[in-house]
């Protein structure tokens, strides 16, 4: 038993370099193709690191004569560079010192004569290195808001799993004080190497995730401004149409046009008219609610999508019409005087179309810029609006008188307590 014990944990050390080096490699090459990901070569490198560092600390000494110690902390520096490879991936400072800490920790640590090779307290510094720096990695994973909830757990789930089955042997010593001189460093090469392969297949989903974004947010989102494109738009739009018809609520369209675009790119040039889109896609995006939708049509013609009656629309549109006409006194340092014009249109019935708000809100729009530009207007009522709006009001009504009734039977309430 003791035989098949000893034959057993070289093969483990020879599928552990394996595994690590293939992996390694594996990284090398995909960042070679997406240089956009700088993280996958420090990746790709901590894991050639860590397979170099375990080749030293198992191979004979006839073949390497390199001190265990120094293999060790290569360990260390694999694991600090593992976390700051996700500290680069998103977006945050790389700390360089943080990634060598570990290893001059151990290198300085390990010349106290309690620490000598293989004795216990040498293992347990080396296994609360690990950890540490593995808890370091959870937190990393798990500090990353853009990311779902349930994407957080999956990933943060693997290190913190790696930590804790290092740590349980800390935990076993008050029981089973001859812990680590069993088979539980067979236990932690083998969970080793499953926590190597678990963690490159976190990181190359999360690659994968961070590309499968940004194609999307590519085919919704207009790219100067921000904003939903026109399908994206046009999408979101109906889905509140269909929300708010369910309710028999109204929407409203606001479609907006800046005026005498093109004189401003003829006399100032197209930067200062890019320049001008993008101001006012800021303050669309500023004078509307979170639950409004804001989107770029094409051209300098934007548009938006409020839940709620003409009342509430002429507000949004008013409040956005002076706000860039401040805003748009001055662009790019230059005295452009901007304005919008803005053309309303709302729907109480459900078998409207979203293309029949769109042709009533341009026709307002070109009333309003036939009108004198600077202002906006409200299209004429649809067929059959009137009784729609009625039914709204009607109902509106009883809710508030609902309302009010719960509120006395709440206030009779209090006054007899009092």
């Amino acid at each position: 038993m003791t035989q098949a014990a000893a034959l057993d944990f070289p093969t483990l050390i020879f599928a552990s370099v394996c595994i690590a080096g293939f992996l390694g490699v594996f990284l090398i090459i995909n960042w070679m193709q997406q240089r956009d990901v700088g993280a996958l070569a420090w990746w790709g490198s901590a894991y050639l690191i860590g397979a170099a560092a375990i080749t030293l600390w198992g191979a004979p000494d006839q073949i390497v004569k390199v001190p265990v110690v120094y293999a060790e902390a290569l360990i260390f520096v694999a694991c600090g560079m593992f976390w700051n490879g996700l500290r680069l991936f998103y977006g945050r400072d790389m700390r360089l010192s943080f990634s060598l800490a570990g290893a001059g920790g151990w290198l300085v640590l390990t010349q106290w004569p309690t620490l000598e090779e293989g004795s216990p307290h040498r293992v347990i510094l080396g296994v609360t290195i690990v950890a540490l720096y593995t808890f370091f990695m959870a937190f990393e994973l798990g500090r990353e808001r853009r990311k779902s909830l349930y994407s957080r757990t999956a990933t943060v789930v693997v290190p913190l799993l790696h930590a804790s089955i290092f740590l349980m042997p800390l935990g076993l010593r008050a029981w089973y004080p001859e812990v680590f001189a069993t088979r539980w460093q067979t236990v932690f090469a083998v969970e080793t190497m499953i926590y190597t392969v678990g963690t490159a297949f976190i990181v190359l989903l999360m690659v994968k995730d961070r590309h499968v974004h940004f194609y999307r947010k590519a085919a919704t989102t207009d790219s100067l401004t921000g904003l939903f494109n026109r399908g994206a738009f046009l999408e979101a739009a109906r889905n509140m149409h269909a929300v708010q018809s369910g309710r028999g609520e109204p929407v409203t369209l606001l479609m907006f046009d800046l005026d005498k675009f093109k004189s401003i790119n003829d006399r100032f040039g197209h930067a200062v008219g890019d320049s001008a889109l993008k101001v006012f896609a800021k303050v669309l995006q500023d004078s509307t609610r979170a639950s409004d939708i804001v989107g770029r049509l094409g051209g300098e013609e934007f548009v938006a999508m409020i839940p709620g009656a003409i009342e509430d629309a002429c507000v949004v549109a008013e409040r956005l019409r002076v706000n860039f006409q401040e805003a748009g006194v001055v662009i790019d340092d230059i005295a452009v005087g901007a304005t919008v014009s803005s053309g309303l249109a709302t729907t109480y019935r459900p078998e409207a179309t979203i293309d029949s708000l769109l042709l009533r809100a341009d026709e307002a729009l070109y009333r309003a810029k036939n009108s004198g530009r600077n202002r906006f207007i409200a299209a004429d009522e649809e067929p059959g609006t009137e009784a729609a709006r009625a039914r709204w009001a009607a109902r509106n009504k009883r809710a508030d008188g609902k309302i009010g009734r719960f509120a006395a039977r709440r206030g009779s309430q209090a006054a007899a307590a009092v």
